[in-house]
């Protein structure tokens, strides 16, 4: 009796063990685990992402992130690279397209000093006259968000690239975003010329970019002052891009010290929930990025500091 008592208590006790270990093996099924759509799913450690610069459907260049596997910076450049050539690529978002002729091979990267040189094969010059020169801005824009590179130079077969190839005109030896980037020009006189960077936001596939326009016209306004008012006109000249900030927000006031650009603005800075929608304030980091020389924006409403987007975090 004893014994078969004691049998019974090992086989409840084994069984409950049993039925333990195998709830806890079970794979769990929370909302942590839910695919977050853009960047936000989580990845390998040995994966990052970089951004590039690839053509949409209406020859703009839109910035958009690729994950890269490489680790030293020469090969990461060359995978760059590789994924701006134009042929199938399931790495690239749907509706954007790299530019540089398929067949062409990259021979030789070279970084000296922060510059960047690259020798492709011949197939590089057979890219057509309406997207050379975005062909040159997307490889350009696009290592030079790389930390270490500062300008980029560009071979054929060892021989440096001084000119477009179908239009010949005339291009530096180092190329950098002095070139600019779907450039506009809005110009009636020859005085008074200003180059400023917007970016303006577009929607591909349900997914939103950020779209860079260096715009050239006759404004000798603060730089910021322009921006501001570009991203809030009811109005945007390029077709199918969009700022999400109220034609109602105004910059109060705003100053630079410290390598921090402050800008105070009013209180339809914030939407009608009370918040800053963070495609506003990116718009904004990111083009005051590109006209000044800072390190970080301060965000302040009535003179109360409400965000702050350092050049690091981009």
């Amino acid at each position: 009796m004893l014994r078969t008592k004691a049998l019974r208590k090992i086989f409840i006790t084994t069984l409950s063990m049993f039925i333990i270990l195998t709830v806890f093996s079970l794979p769990t099924f929370s909302n942590e685990n839910t695919l977050r759509t853009n960047l936000e799913v989580e990845t390998p450690s040995t994966l990052k992402t970089n951004y590039i610069y690839l053509l949409n459907e209406d020859n703009y260049l839109v910035r958009a992130s690729i994950f890269i596997e490489s680790q030293k910076e020469e090969e990461v450049i060359f995978e760059i690279l590789n994924n701006l050539m134009d042929k199938t690529n399931n790495k690239i978002p749907t509706g954007l397209k790299g530019l540089i002729p398929k067949k062409t091979v990259v021979k030789e990267i070279i970084v000296n000093n922060g510059i960047a040189t690259i020798n492709f094969s011949q197939e590089f010059l057979t890219v057509k006259k309406d997207i050379e020169k975005q062909m040159f801005t997307s490889i350009v824009y696009s290592l030079l968000e790389l930390k270490n590179i500062k300008g980029v130079m560009l071979l054929v077969e060892g021989t440096t690239i001084t000119n477009y190839p179908n239009s010949q005109e005339k291009l530096p030896a180092i190329l950098d975003k002095k070139i600019g980037i779907n450039n506009n020009y809005l110009l009636t006189s020859r005085e008074n010329i200003s180059k400023v960077v917007v970016y303006y936001l577009e929607d591909i596939e349900d997914t939103l970019y950020y779209v860079p326009v260096t715009k050239y016209l006759n404004d000798d306004r603060d730089k910021i002052k322009i921006i501001i008012e570009e991203l809030t006109t009811s109005y945007i000249y390029e077709p199918n891009l969009m700022s999400f900030l109220d034609n109602k927000v105004e910059l109060l006031n705003y100053y630079e010290e410290n390598d921090v650009l402050f800008l105070n603005f009013n209180d339809y800075l914030y939407n009608n929930d009370d918040k800053i929608l963070e495609e506003v304030l990116y718009s904004i980091a990111y083009s005051v990025f590109d006209n000044y020389n800072v390190n970080m924006v301060m965000f302040e409403v009535n003179d109360k500091k409400v965000k702050y987007i350092s050049r690091a975090d981009i």
